[in-house]
């Protein structure tokens, strides 16, 4: 077992080597090594630091000097690197200015030696009233308390806080999550909580002393809190994908279209399942995990079969499954019988999607009264016309940016390439945004989707989410000289 006590140290020659003595000796039985990285102090911290690795015998002591400011997160990305570098079982994070008591450093380790967890966060909030009695300003008081419900809202953690910089983690965890990729700024110790949610990893805190001396923080606490906010906002969107950030989705497979239940509200699926009959044959390209599908085989007593590029386990209710190249393959089976084609948020993964609807009609043409139901989403909706003007286009999970999309459509151009492959839109239904994915269904997201609904009546083009059109094929001329020969 190895611990390293990771002291960062910017203009903290007043404090340092009270910082460091006060560490206990206790601590031997973790097997300790003291890393103090000086980054780029203008005072005596690096004669300070040096003096300290010279007459500090208890245990061994390793500075670095960084050649240039690397930030607050920037050090702690240099000292979670070395310690995995080095092969160390556990790191603490130590302010060289004596903020966070060096006392506290067995509690800290303790829980992650016990397994009980892989991140350890030292809490003021615990004891809130401590916190206050440690001088700690009301205005960051009072800003900790907000920011951490909002943060617990969106993250799904249950944390006292979120903002103090004491911190033990497992090396092992360190490995799993980019954290090199955080910001070189305070809000790196949230995004790093964050990304330890992301794997799974446990986090538990402890109460500790709260304590704000003489050396004044460089903290600046406007431009911290929006950029907590920034960052938790952030990490709420990659639960519904339609927002991309590697921090946050770095554990993103490709994998089949794993898209969530949208039966019970106005949706793609919803409308789909409205418009198909009973007992009616359906082929479905690109079902995915098949939940639309589930429900009309048990509800209206269908026959479905399912076709998609991935292999999707768990799917015996249907008719059939069968793992297809959309390129070729699917044009190679019959399609006699079916009363439907269903067709859902699919288009736009393709390559050639000309081509395929083309190859489409011509096996379509031969059943004139199949239907197909088709949809995509739209990217000239409202939200991503407001992305654009901020200069962003980022792409996400699923959604409109979905990452995997190959082709993008207006209304316009989901129209043209459906005509101009000898398809006749019977209709085209504007849908809103999935709201009770994201705020989950209840009145406020009712509320919102029929606020969507009547902006789609003025403007399909700006308001619509997607777009879903039922569309039957006109007789091709092969179908034509076909009938003309009988």
């Amino acid at each position: 077992m190895k611990t390293l006590v990771l002291i960062t140290a910017f203009n903290v020659e007043k404090f340092l080597e009270d910082v460091v003595m006060r560490i206990p000796k206790e601590i031997k039985s973790y097997n300790p090594e003291i890393l103090i990285i000086n980054d780029f102090s203008r005072d005596n911290t690096l004669q300070k630091m040096r003096e300290i690795k010279g007459n500090f015998k208890d245990f061994k002591v390793t500075c670095l000097t960084n050649k240039t400011n690397l930030g607050y997160g920037g050090n702690q990305k240099l000292g979670y690197h070395y310690a995995i570098k080095n092969n160390f079982d556990y790191v603490v994070m130590l302010h060289g200015d004596g903020q966070y008591a060096p006392e506290s450093i067995i509690d800290m380790i303790k829980p992650l030696a016990e397994n009980k967890c892989s991140a350890v966060q030292g809490s003021r909030m615990i004891k809130k009233m401590n916190a206050l009695k440690g001088k700690m300003p009301l205005y960051k008081f009072f800003g900790n308390i907000f920011l951490t419900y909002v943060q617990n809202l969106l993250s799904g953690l249950k944390m006292s806080e979120y903002h103090s910089g004491y911190r033990a983690y497992s090396v092992k965890a360190l490995k799993k999550i980019p954290f090199n990729l955080n910001s070189n700024y305070f809000h790196f110790d949230t995004q790093i909580l964050l990304q330890l949610k992301v794997v799974n990893e446990n986090i538990f805190e402890i109460p500790i002393p709260t304590f704000y001396g003489e050396q004044i923080s460089s903290l600046k606490s406007i431009q911290y809190g929006f950029a907590i906010l920034k960052t938790t906002i952030i990490f709420y969107l990659q639960k519904f994908g339609i927002f991309h950030d590697i921090k946050f989705s770095f554990s993103n497979k490709d994998g089949p279209s794993n898209y969530l239940p949208k039966l019970n509200f106005l949706s793609t699926h919803s409308i789909a399942f409205k418009k198909i009959k009973e007992n009616s044959k359906i082929l479905s390209i690109g079902c995915g995990n098949a939940d639309l599908e589930k429900e009309l085989i048990e509800r209206k007593n269908c026959i479905v079969d399912g076709l998609d590029s991935f292999d999707v386990k768990g799917l015996n209710f249907l008719n059939s499954f069968k793992v297809i190249n959309y390129d070729k393959e699917i044009f190679e089976l019959d399609f006699k019988g079916y009363d439907y084609i269903l067709f859902l948020d699919v288009i736009e993964h393709l390559k050639k999607p000309e081509e395929f609807m083309n190859s489409l009609n011509n096996k379509m043409s031969f059943f004139p009264d199949q239907k197909l139901i088709i949809s995509t989403p739209n990217i000239a909706n409202i939200f991503i016309r407001l992305s654009l003007l901020i200069g962003n286009f980022n792409y996400g999970k699923r959604g409109i940016l979905d990452k995997t999309h190959t082709r993008l459509f207006t209304l316009s151009s989901f129209k043209k390439i459906i005509l101009e492959n000898n398809f006749l839109i019977k209709e085209t239904i504007a849908i809103p945004p999935p709201f009770p994915l994201a705020i989950k269904n209840n009145f406020i997201s009712k509320l919102l989707l029929n606020f969507f609904k009547y902006l789609n009546l003025i403007s399909k083009t700006v308001f619509a989410f997607q777009f879903l059109s039922i569309v039957e094929s006109k007789p091709n001329l092969d179908y034509l000289l076909d009938q003309a020969k009988k």
